[in-house]
């Protein structure tokens, strides 16, 4: 996101997102807040993202999600050199399946 926009500016809508009580709601609320051209490229970059992160193969991203190689390379970029966050949610993520799943065997 770019350094120049005003934090205040920022804020409000990171904060709203914040305040999302249920998977229900956060899918209407982007659904809302989104063009769903925004909405599914968003999704297939976390998803490319996902597979970035269990070593998948770009030509098995490619089969899969529909990406073009620009654009999982880019996601492999921000991985690689962004701020960190995504990786890490996503490490949340498949952490948190993976206690489901051990609770459920």
């Amino acid at each position: 996101m770019g350094k120049n926009i005003p934090k205040e500016r920022k804020e409000g809508m990171y904060k709203a997102i914040l305040e999302l009580k249920s998977l229900e709601e956060c899918f209407d609320f982007f659904e809302d807040i989104c063009a769903m051209t925004e909405l599914r490229s968003m999704e297939q970059r976390f998803e490319v993202a996902s597979m970035l992160k269990r070593e998948k193969v770009y030509t098995e991203i490619m089969s899969e999600t529909n990406a073009s190689s620009a654009t999982i390379s880019r996601v492999n970029r921000m991985l690689n050199y962004g701020t960190g966050c995504l990786g890490e949610v996503i490490d949340r993520l498949n952490q948190k399946e993976g206690s489901e799943e051990a609770k459920e065997s």
